[in-house]
C-alpha cells in the first residue's frame, strides 16, 4: 500500500442505519472511501468480486446465509480479500473461528470510532487486529489450555449449532447452506453427542451460556 493512498471499503450489514453510520464516521477520515454497501451475507459474496474493495468490513448475525457463511464463501473466491469483522459478538470463540476461516480482523460494535479505523488501515496491511479485550481473552485460554466443548465442533457444525439455536429448523438450514437435509441432521446428531445437548432448546442455552446469541 503506498503510503497516503485512498482505502476502498465495503461495508456488509442488514441493518441500513449502522451502514449509514459507519459510511459517515469513515468516511470523515482523509484515507477511507466506502465504495459499495450489501444488506446481506448473499449480497455481500455476489459483490464482492465485482467491486474489488481493498477491505471488507463484515457483520456476522445477518438473513439468510450469516456472516460466517459468507466469509468462507468469499475467501474461497478470493483467498486475498481482507476481512474485518465487525460485530455485537464479544466472545473470544467467534473471533477464533473467523480467525481460522481466514478474517484479518475482528472488532465488537462497542469499540471507539478510533479504533474501527485503525483496524481498517491495519487489515489493509495485511496485519491482523483483535480488539484488545478479546485479545486478551484468547491468549488466557492459550496459556491454560481451557477448552470450551463448543471448540470440539467443525466449522460446519459450528453454523449449524448457531442456526438451531436461534430457532431455525433442519429444512431451512439445509437451503441456506446448500445441504440436504439429511447431511444437516447429521451434524445436528453430531452435535448433540459433542454438546451432551438432547434437544434445539438445550442447544440455545448452550449458545447465550457461552454469550454466543447476539444481545
Amino acid at each position: 500500500m503506498n503510503p497516503g493512498a485512498e482505502i476502498r471499503v465495503m461495508l456488509a450489514d442488514d441493518h441500513a442505519v449502522v451502514r449509514m453510520g459507519f459510511r459517515l464516521l469513515l468516511e470523515a477520515s482523509a484515507d477511507i472511501k466506502v465504495v459499495a454497501e450489501a444488506e446481506s451475507g448473499e449480497e455481500a459474496v455476489r459483490r464482492v468480486p465485482e467491486v474489488k474493495p481493498d477491505v471488507l468490513v463484515l457483520d456476522l448475525s445477518m438473513p439468510g446465509i450469516g456472516g460466517l457463511e459468507a466469509l468462507s464463501r468469499i475467501l474461497a473466491r478470493a483467498p486475498n480479500m481482507k476481512v474485518l469483522v465487525l460485530t455485537a459478538h464479544e466472545d473470544a470463540m467467534h473471533a477464533r473461528r473467523v480467525l481460522k476461516a481466514g478474517a484479518l480482523g475482528y472488532l465488537s460494535k462497542r469499540s471507539a470510532a478510533e479504533a474501527l479505523i485503525q483496524a481498517i488501515r491495519q487489515v489493509r496491511q495485511g496485519r491482523t487486529f483483535l480488539e484488545p479485550a478479546i485479545a486478551h481473552e484468547l491468549a488466557l485460554q492459550q496459556l491454560t489450555g481451557d477448552r470450551n466443548p463448543v471448540d470440539m465442533l467443525s466449522e460446519k457444525e459450528f453454523k449449524v449449532f448457531l442456526a438451531l439455536a436461534r430457532g431455525q429448523s433442519v429444512v431451512d438450514i439445509a437451503d441456506v447452506m446448500s445441504l440436504s437435509p439429511r447431511t444437516i441432521g447429521t451434524h445436528l446428531y453430531n452435535i448433540k453427542q459433542k454438546l451432551g445437548a438432547s434437544n434445539s432448546a438445550e442447544l440455545a442455552i448452550i449458545a447465550m451460556r457461552h454469550k454466543l446469541m447476539e444481545p
